[in-house]
């Protein structure tokens, strides 16, 4: 699979993953990271994060709830963790396969431009 922009990724579709296919290798998965420069590659390469700090709670979960909606529409769905009030954690990973797929990098870029669209003033957490 070649490695996609955000641009690309977003205007893609998750496809079921039941299993029996080979997660990404570890150099693609570093690729295709790396065009989603918001997220961070897991050392064993099995999944990706961000982090993103919100002005408030209420911000935060409202952010988390669209989220959802996104992953609920792809069928592919991210571990959410809400931290210090006002920090969200996105993990993604498809876990039937043990590690990363496209999907994952589909419903990345989707959250990024879901984020830059409907809260700007959201910060990039370390």
């Amino acid at each position: 699979m070649p490695i996609a922009s955000p641009q690309e990724l977003s205007q893609k579709k998750c496809l079921p993953c039941e299993g029996g296919v080979d997660p990404c290798p570890l150099d693609h998965a570093r690729a295709q990271t790396a065009a989603l420069p918001l997220w961070s590659l897991s050392d064993d390469g099995r999944w990706i994060r961000r982090q993103v700090r919100f002005k408030n709670f209420v911000e935060a979960v409202s952010c988390l709830n669209q989220i959802a909606d996104v992953a609920e529409t792809e069928g592919h769905h991210p571990d959410l963790h809400i931290t210090g009030y006002r920090i969200l954690g996105i993990e993604l990973t498809t876990h039937a396969i043990g590690g990363l797929s496209e999907n994952d990098f589909i419903v990345a870029a989707k959250i990024d431009q879901l984020i830059a669209d409907q809260f700007p003033n959201a910060k990039v957490h370390p």
